[in-house]
């Protein structure tokens, strides 16, 4: 087997960093034009570098090394290394091309802000901490790229620091992910309590002996404890429910940032980490379970909170957290191979509908009310077009990217023999019919229908609705005072809608059959077929991807999805009096899906009420009570005590002293004749 070279690796992640070093402290030297060009070509250098290291992958090689060694304690060795099989190169090419990407479109999008230079500094970097997290043969470093992606997405979210809601929202996303970041750390605390290593090969090669052991003191097994925790820092990365409240939020940020870590990288870490982590997951029913009912409540119950959004982007939020519960529902049934596979068509042709909506808002004057728009068709010729492609791909039309991954996931839950997963394909197939109606229900909203961008007749939805409420904030002055004349976006915004459109059409197609019914992730995922037969079934059914395109017109979730075209387009636009008139019939059902089924109020209400409380009680009584009262305070009050009572005893009578030693003596001498006797 033959290995990559380290130099070409090194160069994939240091290259976005060195961008995002100068772009970040010689911003104001380099100018706007410098800043982009140094983090563009970093970005494409990596792309470059990846795009070769998959095709030597695909040849046959291999690497497994560590690159630096930190420290040593006792056997424990904590280094940076790298890890590159078939796994491994998908994520890098996908990371770096969507990064790519969204750089270039940044340019257009960005050309006004102040922030210029600080923002592709800072997408820059979230580039370098993505690939450092997919990169890793380690824990340690895994730990690092975690952290620092949520770093970055907390400054790239808040990105806007002047605006209320901003701040707000990328608190919400750092506090959350800490949540779930607990459960991580937890987890690769027990692996290397149990285990002594940080390092996957050797924490693999002892998961047989690891999953016989129980947890101290319960009737649990360590493996699916262990398996669990890891789960909870996916479900705050991956925003899975009840985890997920901030990925919502999170579109105060600008438009780039929600297609480069809400669609395709940041949110998928979580994917990427239990398939890593395969030969482990695979030794607990439980945990495989416990991921199943997680991911079918949030694709399932997120997608329904799309139908009734009327922000463009928060429509696709809630379209991202349901497809990141399609990918979580396949890590449940064993089929990761299907998970990456989606998390790849997904990357492609959400960034592309998170760039289109980007387009239209640039087209709308900052705008993004989508009762706002219609009629757009004529006026964004290339942003409609690759916006209908995207949406095409997202319901799993058939021959689009989407529908491989996406049919494919359905197919593995219907055979997995786990309890829960025959709920999880029926959350699975609902979902489909949920996820045409709201994708083209903005579709039609946006792109047809009547011009509704000349008078305006509804407000925003809320104050934070909108990427450019104040021109101070972000230095420019698109307000909703503005005259709404749509226009095509500039070269350098439609020209990624492009290029991400063609593989949003044709990926699913091409590659289907080596990543998920071949022998790529071979050496990087582990499946137990005995045990877990859902992916030998789904490949002893695959008989060739033009073959599966074919025989979909005969099953249930393509006419699901057609019907959910079709729906949409009675709704919204041949009698728009019907959703009216369901909206009053079903008021209470609205009202519960407009509060977002109310976790945010239980969160703020309850959650943080309690810790609000805690906090105040480990303050005063823990705190000033105990830390300060009695241990400070009453350590100084006890040692004044005992040195006014010494003091009493000094008097400065040497006769005094005299008595004090004679009667001393005395004792010593009585003691003495005691012990003699």
């Amino acid at each position: 087997m033959t290995e990559l070279s380290l130099t070409t690796l090194l160069a994939v992640p240091l290259a976005p960093l060195a961008g995002a070093v100068i772009a970040g402290f010689f911003g104001k030297t380099v100018g706007r034009r410098g800043a982009h060009v140094v983090t563009i070509l970093g970005v494409l250098i990596a792309f470059v570098l990846s795009a070769l290291t998959l095709q030597q992958v695909m040849d046959g090689a291999r690497f497994n090394q560590t690159v630096y060694e930190w420290m040593v304690l006792g056997g424990l060795k904590m280094e940076v290394g790298f890890l590159v099989d078939g796994l491994t190169a998908m994520m890098m090419v996908v990371v770096t091309f969507v990064s790519l990407m969204v750089h270039i479109y940044t340019i257009g999008y960005m050309e006004e802000d102040p922030g210029y230079q600080r923002f592709f500094s800072y997408i820059s970097l979230f580039t370098f901490s993505m690939l450092m997290l997919v990169m890793s043969n380690n824990f340690l470093q895994l730990f690092f790229g975690w952290e620092a992606v949520g770093l970055v997405s907390y400054l790239l979210i808040g990105f806007w620091f002047k605006k209320p809601t901003a701040i707000f929202a990328n608190m919400k996303a750092f506090l959350v992910n800490r949540v779930g970041d607990f459960g991580f750390i937890l987890g690769i605390g027990l692996i290397v309590a149990y285990a002594g290593t940080l390092n996957y090969s050797e924490t693999f090669a002892q998961a047989g002996e690891y999953a016989k052991l129980p947890f101290p003191g319960t009737d649990w097994m360590l493996i699916t404890v262990t398996c669990i925790c890891l789960f909870i820092g996916a479900m705050g990365k991956s925003a899975q429910f009840p985890l997920h409240v901030w990925l919502p939020d999170s579109m105060e940020g600008p438009t780039p940032i929600s297609a480069l870590i809400h669609a395709a990288t940041m949110v998928t870490a979580g994917i990427f980490m239990v398939a890593r982590m395969s030969p482990l997951f695979e030794l607990s029913d439980t945990a495989l379970s416990f991921i199943l009912i997680i991911g079918a409540i949030t694709a399932l119950f997120m997608g329904f909170l799309g139908i009734i959004q009327n922000d463009i982007k928060r429509v696709v939020a809630y379209s991202t957290l349901s497809q990141l519960g399609y990918m979580t529902m396949a890590l449940g049934a064993s089929a990761y191979s299907v998970a990456v596979f989606h998390l790849m068509t997904h990357a492609f042709f959400k960034a592309l509908l998170f760039l289109g909506a980007g387009s239209v808002i640039i087209g709308m004057h900052h705008d993004q009310d989508i009762r706002n728009m219609g009629g757009l068709w004529k006026r964004m010729p290339i942003t409609w077009i690759t916006s209908l492609l995207g949406s095409l791909a997202l319901i799993g039309t058939p021959f689009f990217a989407g529908f491989y991954s996406k049919d494919s996931i359905i197919e593995a839950l219907h055979a997995s023999n786990l309890a829960a997963a025959h709920w999880a394909y029926w959350a699975a197939v609902i979902g489909v019919f949920v996820t045409a109606f709201y994708s083209f229900r903005m579709y039609f909203l946006v792109f047809h229908g009547k011009e509704n961008f000349h008078h305006k007749p509804f407000p925003p939805e809320d104050d934070h609705a909108h990427d450019d409420d104040h021109a101070d904030d972000h230095g420019h002055g698109h307000g909703h005072a503005h005259a709404h004349e749509p226009h095509e976006s500039p070269w350098v915004v439609t020209l990624p809608l492009v290029l991400l459109a063609i593989p949003s059409v044709i990926v699913g197609y091409l590659t289907i059959g080596p990543l998920v019914h071949g022998d790529f992730f071979k050496d990087a995922i582990l499946v137990n077929a005995a045990l877990h037969p859902a992916m030998q079934t789904l490949s002893e059914e695959f008989h060739g991807a033009a073959a599966m395109a074919m025989h979909a017109v005969s099953t249930l979730p393509f006419w699901l999805a057609l019907a959910g075209v079709v729906t949409a387009y009675v709704f919204y636009m041949l009698v728009p009096a019907i959703p009216a008139t369901l909206g009053r019939v079903l008021s209470p059902l609205v009202t519960v899906m407009q509060n977002k089924y109310y976790l945010d109020a239980f969160n703020e209400h309850v959650l943080a009420a309690g810790a609000r409380l805690l906090g105040r009680g480990l303050w005063k009584g823990g705190d000033v009570a105990i830390i300060d009262g009695a241990v400070v305070n009453g350590s100084a009050r006890l040692i004044g005590w005992i040195a006014s009572l010494v003091r009493l005893f000094q008097t400065g009578y040497i006769y005094h002293y005299a008595l004090v030693m004679l009667v001393g003596v005395f004792a010593l001498m009585s003691w003495f004749v005691f012990q003699a006797r």
